[in-house]
């Protein structure tokens, strides 16, 4: 199958202290991640030499590695350099997205107890060339039958590998024919979608559910503060599924796909079909952030 971006057929991963060719980069067989999905990840943007967000992302990998109670969790430094390194591997300085993954590192044996664990924590790191993936015209988007888990099974704040429950949801979109589905919390609310923050606009006002059941996303931060900073209401809420459906204009957020307008929910137009004023403003305020925020990346050492 052809590659979204055939310049990944070639791309260098980072790998536990080493920077291997694509089809070589893998991890042991005992590591925690194939075991059990035991690991944390995030999700970095490359703009114009500099990793957005980086600090944010840094921060939420080590609180969710040590929610989990990893052991051995590498330092914010090594990991910055571990990045950095990847990057210039790859000659990666913009239009470029990481997937970060720190595991719980390799076991003595399979099993589930984390007392197999004596060899620290397994660090990925994987640079792809990727623009957003999601259609900036808009998207949409289905109701999954897939429920998003409470904090009573597992915190959303922990930002785990265990996707099973986004994956199906995912499949139920791929079915209909739509690029993301809406997830709903146990009570019937709605959540976030299989991937990503989802906001809503009704008079003027913006709406996005509690962070209770979602991960509350870095982007969805951004966006909150950026509201806020503009004169433009927001709030956080509980939103049934018809609030859904009757709002005036509808956008998820996230790493991946930055801030996409959502046209339509099960077959039901929203607004006017096409991404409204709020969408659009709050997509330019974005937009300036990306264009002049962000760590930037060093000049390769020399040898």
């Amino acid at each position: 199958m052809k590659l979204p971006d055939q310049r990944n057929e070639h791309i260098k991963v980072y790998v536990n202290g080493k920077i291997v060719p694509r089809d070589e980069a893998r991890v042991s067989v005992f590591d925690s991640v194939v075991q059990g999905g035991d690991a944390v990840w995030e999700g970095l943007r490359i703009y114009d030499n500099r990793v957005f967000m980086f600090e944010e992302h840094l921060q939420r990998l080590m609180d969710s590695a040590h929610a989990m109670a990893f052991a051995g969790i590498p330092d914010k430094e090594e990991i910055r350099q571990a990045v950095f390194s990847t990057l210039h591997a790859n000659e990666m300085y913009d239009e470029a997205h990481i997937r970060l993954t720190l595991t719980r590192g390799e076991k003595l044996t399979s099993g589930m107890s984390p007392e197999f664990n004596t060899k620290g924590c397994s660090l990925i790191v994987l640079a792809e060339w990727k623009k957003p993936v999601y259609d900036a015209s808009g998207i949409s988007l289905i109701t999954s039958s897939i429920r998003r888990n409470s904090p009573q099974c597992v915190d959303s704040k922990i930002h785990h590998n265990n996707l099973i429950n986004n994956i199906l949801a995912k499949i139920e979109a791929n079915l209909a024919g739509v690029q993301d589905a809406v997830m709903l919390d146990v009570d019937g609310f709605v959540s976030e979608t299989n991937a990503t923050n989802i906001f809503f606009v009704k008079r003027g006002e913006v709406f996005t559910p509690f962070a209770d059941s979602c991960l509350p996303g870095i982007t969805r931060g951004k966006v909150i503060s950026l509201c806020e900073e503009n004169d433009i209401p927001i709030r956080e809420k509980r939103i049934s599924i018809s609030e859904m459906y009757t709002s005036e204009e509808c956008f998820v957020t996230g790493t991946m796909g930055e801030l996409t307008p959502v046209l339509k929910i099960d077959g039901r137009q929203i607004g006017n079909g096409e991404a409204g004023d709020i969408t659009t403003s709050v997509q330019r305020l974005y937009r300036k952030l990306t264009e002049s925020q962000g760590v930037p990346i060093p000049a390769p050492s020399r040898a």
